[in-house]
């Protein structure tokens, strides 16, 4: 096993590993199918191990994809850590921000706190999605979500 494989191919692998297939990875990471094999193909040379079965109906983890996944999850939560650290330490706060919450608290609770913090930092656009599904996260589906219920996902910061 080479230790200095490329780990910037590792999205590539999550994003597959979560799909199911290269053309969903692809549509994920707004790439293209065989860019997203490629990546595949030069990370199992590089590890020295094979991560996929490829069948008809797509990807098949391997028994070490499935090992890895864990590790890889960490580094790629880990990246986007720094992101939000680094973009955090420019000057001046702007931006837009996805909030998740239920309707109920879209709706009643959360008017009166957007107006606020309009008026407190105004170059914060809010998007606000009002539904009762649980967004995820780690994948970027929304920024900061109000929750009824404790999240399941481990490296997430929750309070309540």
């Amino acid at each position: 096993m080479n230790n200095n494989f490329d780990w910037r191919l590792v999205r590539s692998f999550l994003a597959a590993l979560d799909q199911g297939s290269l053309l969903a990875a692809a549509r994920v990471l707004s790439a293209s199918q065989p860019t997203i094999g490629r990546h595949i193909a030069e990370l199992e040379a590089q590890l020295g191990v094979l991560l996929f079965e490829r069948t008809g109906r797509g990807l098949l983890p391997t028994a070490t994809a499935l090992q890895l996944a864990e590790s890889a999850r960490a580094m790629d939560n880990a990246a986007n850590e720094l992101a939000r650290n680094v973009s955090g330490l420019e000057p001046g706060i702007s931006g837009t921000v996805r909030i998740t919450a239920s309707q109920p608290v879209a709706c009643f609770v959360l008017p009166p706190i957007l107006a606020q913090m309009r008026l407190a930092l105004p170059d914060i656009q809010v998007e606000l999605v009002a539904s009762n599904a649980v967004s995820n996260l780690l994948r970027r589906e929304a920024d900061i979500a109000l929750r009824m219920v404790q999240p399941d996902q481990a490296s997430l910061v929750v309070k309540r």
